[in-house]
C-alpha cells in the first residue's frame, strides 16, 4: 500500500527523481545491473561488465533476447545497446528532460556537460529534434554492436558501476519516440510507455489502486520468482491501511505510534507475536529551509526568509530540538534507533579501513551515537544562540515569535499527529509558531512550487555508492542542485552571508568532487564538507526510517541496498501465508 499523499508524480522513468515514482517504475524497466539481498551489485541486463584500466574506461557486455513490450505485453522491439544511448541523450538533453537526474552523468561522463549544455544553449524546440548523431559525436558513450556498451569516464571512478542501476542510466527506445513523440513520452501514461522489466502495469486507478502484472515476454523470468500480480493499494492514512490490514486486504502493515503502542502493551493482541522491527531504509530525512518563501498573495514572506538566512536562529534549532517524541511517531519501542546526525545517509560508502562516511562526518562534528539520548541537543547552546538571534532579528525588524509553515495533506490524520508533535517540539524550544497547513492532493504543485513552506521534512536516498548523491544536491547555482532548486530555492536568496557560507560549502563539494583517484581522500574531504554544511544548520539531520511492522513478507529476502531504486523490485520475495513471527525474523536477522 502506500498513502495517497504518496501517489505517482509521472510516469517518465527517466525525468522522475522521487521515490514515489521509482518504487513503481523500477518494476517495468531491466538496467545493465541490479542488486542482490545484501546489496552486492549483480548482472541484469549486462551479463559482465569490466574496466581495462582501473576504472576509466567500462564495457558491459548484454544478454540478448531482451524485449519491449507494451503494457498488455505485447511485443513492440528488441533491447539493444542502442536503447542506452537513446536514454542517456534523452536525460542529458535539456529540451526533452529539462535538467533533470542529469549530475551524476555530468559529472562522470565524458562530454555529458558539454552535451548538456549544447542543448540548453540550442533552446527547447530545436533540442527535441536531436537524435543521437550529435550526441555520439559530443559523449563518451560507445555502441560498437547490439550487446556491447562503452562509457567513457572523466577519471577513474571505482563507483561507477553502481550508476548502472539507477534510472539516469536506464534505456530506452528510440521506436518508442517515433511512435509517441518528445512530448508524448515526457508526459507518458501507463498505457503509452513500453516496459522490458519483470512486470507491466495493466491497471491504474488514480489515488486508488495499481496493478502489476507478470511478464510474460520477460527475458529473465526462468532465474527469478515473480507474482503473477501485484496490487499496490492507496489508502488515506496509515490509520486507514491497519484497518484494511485487519480485515485482510492487505500483506503488510507498518505501524504507527499508536497502532504499536496498543499491540506491544497488550500480550493478548493478535498480533502481539508478530511484531518484527524493519530493515532501516536507505533514506535520511532533514529538516529542510525555503530561502525564499512566500505569502499565498504571491509576496515574500520577509520575515520568515530574513528570520531563517539568521544562523544563530537555525543554529538555536539545531541544538534546541530535542525530537525523541517525534521519532516515536516511527518507533515507540526503539525511537533513538531513528535519530540522525548527519546529511549523507549510513552505508552508502565505506572507505579503505572499513569505516563509514557518515562515521567519519561524526568524527568530525565530534557526535558519536548514543541510545539513551537524543544526542544533539543542548540546551545551553541553545539558549545562547536563541538570545543572539532575537537580538539580531530585533534590529533587523523581525517580528518575533517567528512564524513557519509547515503543510500536510489534509485527510491524513497520521501526518496531523505527527505534525502537532512537532509544533510541541518547536514551541518547547523557541516559543516559535509551527502554523500547520494543508494541501488537497500534490505536494509539489500546491505548495512546492508556489513556495509557501518555511520548512519541508523529506528524506533523500543515494543513487548511486558516493556521498556526492546527498551533497551535490544543495550546492549554490547548479541547475543539477535538486534541493536547491525545487525545495530550498537558495539561488533566489538575497541574504549576503548565507549566500556566502553556501559559496564556501559548494566549493568544498566540488573540491571533494574533483578527487577520483584517492577514494580515501574523497571520502574524508566530502565529510569536512558535510560537517560544515550541518554547523551552520544549513539543513537540520532529523531521522532515519526503521519502523515496526506485521507483516507476511521476509524483508531479508528482498532486494536491499543503501543507493538506488532497485529496492521495490518484486522479485525474489519469500512470503509467507501466515504472517511471520518475531522469532522467524529475528532467525531471519541472523541469517537462519
Amino acid at each position: 500500500y502506500e498513502t495517497i499523499a504518496r501517489e505517482m508524480e509521472t510516469w517518465c522513468y527517466h525525468y522522475s527523481q522521487a521515490a514515489v515514482d521509482l518504487n513503481v517504475l523500477s518494476n517495468f524497466y531491466d538496467h545493465l545491473l541490479t542488486n542482490d539481498a545484501n546489496g552486492a551489485l549483480v548482472p541484469c541486463v549486462a551479463k559482465e561488465w569490466s574496466s581495462p584500466d582501473g576504472g576509466q574506461t567500462w564495457i558491459f557486455k548484454l544478454n540478448e533476447g531482451v524485449t519491449w513490450v507494451d503494457y498488455q505485453g505485447n511485443y513492440k522491439a528488441d533491447c539493444t545497446a542502442q536503447d542506452w544511448v537513446t536514454g542517456l541523450e534523452w536525460v542529458l538533453n535539456y529540451g526533452k528532460n529539462q535538467a533533470a537526474n542529469t549530475s551524476m552523468p555530468i559529472e562522470m561522463i565524458k562530454g555529458a556537460g558539454d552535451y548538456y549544455a549544447y542543448t540548453k544553449e540550442l533552446g527547447e524546440e530545436e533540442a527535441k529534434k536531436l537524435g543521437t548523431e550529435k550526441f555520439l559525436e559530443m559523449v563518451g558513450l560507445e555502441a560498437p554492436d547490439d550487446y556491447t556498451l562503452i562509457y567513457h569516464c572523466v577519471d577513474k571512478l571505482s563507483y561507477f558501476p553502481s550508476v548502472a542501476c539507477y534510472n539516469c542510466l536506464a534505456p530506452l527506445s528510440a521506436k518508442l519516440i517515433e511512435e509517441i513523440g518528445v512530448d508524448g513520452y515526457f508526459g507518458a501514461d501507463y498505457t503509452t510507455m513500453w516496459y522490458n522489466g519483470p512486470y507491466t502495469c495493466s491497471e491504474y486507478i488514480y489515488q486508488n489502486e495499481k496493478v502489476l502484472s507478470k511478464n510474460e515476454a520477460y527475458w529473465n523470468k526462468d532465474n527469478v520468482k515473480l507474482f503473477d500480480t501485484v496490487t499496490i493499494k492507496m489508502v488515506e492514512s496509515v490509520d486507514v491501511a491497519f484497518q484494511w490490514f485487519s480485515a485482510g486486504d492487505l500483506d503488510y502493515i507498518d505501524l504507527n505510534q499508536a497502532n504499536l503502542s496498543t499491540i506491544y502493551n497488550n500480550e493478548g493482541n493478535e498480533f502481539h507475536g508478530n511484531l518484527v522491527e524493519a530493515r532501516p531504509t536507505k533514506y535520511s530525512y532533514q529538516m529542510h529551509f525555503c530561502w525564499d518563501k512566500k505569502n499565498e498573495d504571491g509576496s515574500a514572506d520577509t520575515n520568515w526568509n530574513t528570520a531563517i538566512a539568521n544562523e544563530n536562529f537555525r543554529l538555536a534549532l539545531y541544538y534546541g530540538l530535542d525530537i525523541t517524541d517525534y521519532l516515536a511517531r516511527t518507533n515507540f519501542i526503539h525511537p533513538l534507533s531513528c535519530q540522525n546526525y548527519c546529511y549523507t545517509a549510513n552505508a552508502v560508502s565505506v572507505n579503505s579501513e572499513g569505516k563509514d562516511y557518515t562515521q567519519m562526518v561524526r568524527d568530525e562534528l565530534g557526535l558519536q551515537y548514543d541510545s539513551e539520548k537524543f544526542v544533539r541537543a543542548d540546551a545551553a547552546k541553545a539558549a545562547e544562540y536563541k538570545a543572539k538571534a532575537i537580538e539580531e532579528l530585533t534590529a533587523a525588524g523581525v517580528e518575533l515569535p517567528v512564524k513557519m509553515t509547515h503543510y500536510i495533506m489534509g485527510s491524513n490524520q497520521t501526518a496531523k499527529d505527527s505534525a502537532d508533535t512537532l509544533a510541541q517540539i518547536i514551541s518547547d524550544c523557541l516559543g516559535d509558531d509551527l502554523e500547520i497547513r494543508t494541501y488537497v492532493s500534490k505536494m509539489n504543485t500546491e505548495v512546492r512550487d508556489p513556495q509557501l513552506a518555511s520548512i519541508y521534512i523529506n528524506g533523500w536516498g543515494a543513487d548511486f555508492a558516493d556521498p556526492v548523491n546527498f551533497l551535490g544536491q544543495e550546492t549554490y547555482g547548479d541547475d543539477n542542485a535538486y534541493y536547491s532548486k525545487a525545495y530550498s530555492k537558495i539561488n533566489n536568496a538575497t541574504d549576503k552571508k548565507l549566500i556566502a557560507t553556501y559559496k564556501e560549502f559548494t566549493d568544498m563539494v566540488n573540491t571533494a568532487k574533483a578527487i577520483t583517484d584517492d577514494l580515501d581522500a574523497r571520502y574524508a574531504a566530502f565529510a569536512k564538507a558535510e560537517a560544515f554544511w550541518i554547523q551552520h544548520a544549513l539543513t537540520i539531520p532529523w531521522s532515519y526510517e526503521v519502523t515496526w511492522k506485521v507483516t507476511s513478507i521476509n524483508e531479508y529476502s528482498k532486494i536491499y541496498t543503501a543507493y538506488g531504486n532497485q529496492s521495490e523490485r518484486y522479485v525474489n520475495w519469500e512470503t509467507n501465508s501466515d504472517l511471520y513471527t518475531t522469532e522467524d525474523y529475528e532467525a531471519f536477522k541472523a541469517g537462519k
